[in-house]
């Protein structure tokens, strides 16, 4: 089964026959987590990168922002059964799309914020594809882990 995880959205599953995916990966980041001891994985779609812009907005969708949405991604797949130690990161996005003189940054900056919730909390990723100016769409096959990057025509495993 199929889920598709739309921006500022994230979902954890623990079925083999489950698959995570997200479209549009701009200047948005998104990252997969799965841990293959525990079985369980999963997957957010992050647009800004600090929450503290709009608390209210933070609030209402804490998943909207990378620095709550990834912990809060974080806290979900622990409660489903998985350990940080085994955990496997994996991140796409943070491109350049629409920011051609770079005033903005969003996309370096979401990455940015994204490495940091995930160093403070003693994961490593261990793969991305991230910046430039294209978009991307993610897969995570929780069967076996492997997540897909699908970007100008051509997909990557990370």
């Amino acid at each position: 089964m199929q889920h598709v995880i739309g921006i500022a959205e994230m979902k954890v599953v623990s079925h083999p026959d489950e698959v995570l995916v997200t479209y549009a990966l701009g200047s948005c980041v998104g990252l997969s987590l799965y841990d293959p001891v525990a079985g369980v994985g999963g997957m957010i779609h992050c647009m800004l990168p600090l929450s503290k812009i709009d608390i209210g907005k933070a609030q209402a969708n804490p998943c909207m922002f990378t620095d709550t949405g990834v912990a809060l991604l974080l806290q979900a797949v622990f409660d489903g059964g998985a350990d940080r130690r085994r955990l496997v990161a994996k991140v796409a996005g943070g491109a350049s799309l629409l920011d051609d003189k770079g005033l903005f940054k969003i996309g370096e900056r979401n990455y940015t914020v994204l490495r940091k919730v995930l160093w403070k909390n003693n994961i490593m990723v261990s793969g991305e594809d991230v910046g430039g100016a294209t978009s991307r769409t993610m897969h995570l096959y929780m069967d076996s882990g492997r997540t897909t990057i699908k970007s100008g025509g051509k997909e990557v495993e990370l």
